[in-house]
């Protein structure tokens, strides 16, 4: 991606506020992009830089679409939609992981994501899915499974550089560390998270078309009843794709549009996020005001004398 110097655009900021009265701030930086990674809007530095975290899984999943694992084992839209989650360790969920193993021959304990405090099995793990994918592409490859966490296994460079490809940069250039599931994760700045999102969302790629459709198709298995992803992609019908990311980072792509968001909230604190989300949401008109007041009554009422504001909006650069 090539750069210009930017001016900064002024942050937001979240609120707390308890019976009207501040209690508590959140600053946060947004940014929109298309997908040739053109800044379109923001709020703050669009080359701020965090962990991307599991907002990478539809872009990590790219190493399912593109190699032939799906056709092979005959996985499914449902199955493409738990490697891309970050679920809540439903029955329903953990199954379907165990669905992905069990199609490509692959006993459960080759999982190395960690056991849940209170768990019994790495099934339950929010990031198994991802797990799962990456070991199917390793079955399909006659890669080794024992290793699939190393940065220099062969499925892990096969999604850097995917990652790579799309952001048009070299794949050494990436710096990387390891997520708290033990797969690597890179830091990234709010632009490329953007410009990935935007080109998820722009329907350029049959490989990541499948993806999305994956996700919008099957929104509880992506995260959870009553969680923001699952929300967003149910009450806008399949217009929009969203995928969270821990430490407050979230990402949204406009279907069909080629235009992403990105955002990360300085302190990492999830409320702040889905304020942030459903306040930009309205601005740039990706959402409706049913929509609005529905998202906004579930994450922005905090409690019976609490709720969360949004203080900044996008701006042009």
């Amino acid at each position: 991606m090539t750069r210009g110097k930017r001016t900064q655009t002024p942050e937001l900021e979240v609120r707390l506020l308890r019976e009207g009265i501040v209690e508590s701030t959140h600053q946060v930086q947004a940014i929109v992009c298309d997908n040739r990674g053109r800044v379109l809007l923001s709020a703050g530095n669009a080359e701020t830089t965090a962990f991307v975290r599991s907002a990478l899984k539809p872009v990590q999943a790219l190493a399912v679409t593109t190699t032939g694992t799906l056709e092979r084992y005959q996985l499914t839209d449902r199955d493409l939609a738990i490697i891309c989650s970050s679920h809540q360790g439903t029955v329903e969920q953990t199954r379907q992981v165990f669905n992905v193993l069990w199609r490509c021959d692959i006993d459960p304990s080759a999982l190395q994501c960690p056991i849940p405090p209170g768990k019994r099995s790495p099934l339950e793990y929010n990031c198994s899915g991802k797990h799962a994918g990456m070991l199917a592409v390793c079955q399909q490859r006659n890669w080794p499974l024992t290793t699939y966490l190393q940065r220099q296994h062969p499925v892990q460079k096969l999604i850097l550089s995917k990652v790579a490809e799309l952001l048009r940069m070299p794949a050494e250039e990436f710096i990387g560390a390891r997520d708290n599931c033990g797969a690597p994760t890179y830091l990234m700045q709010l632009d490329q998270m953007a410009a990935l999102y935007a080109q998820l969302a722009s329907g350029d790629s049959l490989d990541m078309e499948r993806i999305v459709r994956a996700m919008t198709h099957h929104p509880v298995l992506v995260a959870g009843n009553e969680m923001f992803d699952t929300q967003i992609m149910q009450l806008t019908q399949g217009e929009l794709v969203s995928k969270s990311g821990a430490e407050g980072v979230q990402c949204v792509g406009r279907i069909g549009e080629g235009m992403g968001l990105a955002i990360k909230v300085t302190d990492g604190a999830n409320r702040a996020k889905h304020a942030v989300a459903i306040q930009l949401l309205k601005q740039l008109g990706w959402i409706g005001p049913t929509v609005a007041e529905n998202l906004t009554e579930k994450f922005m009422t905090i409690g019976e004398f609490s709720r969360l504001e949004v203080i900044g909006e996008l701006s042009i650069l």
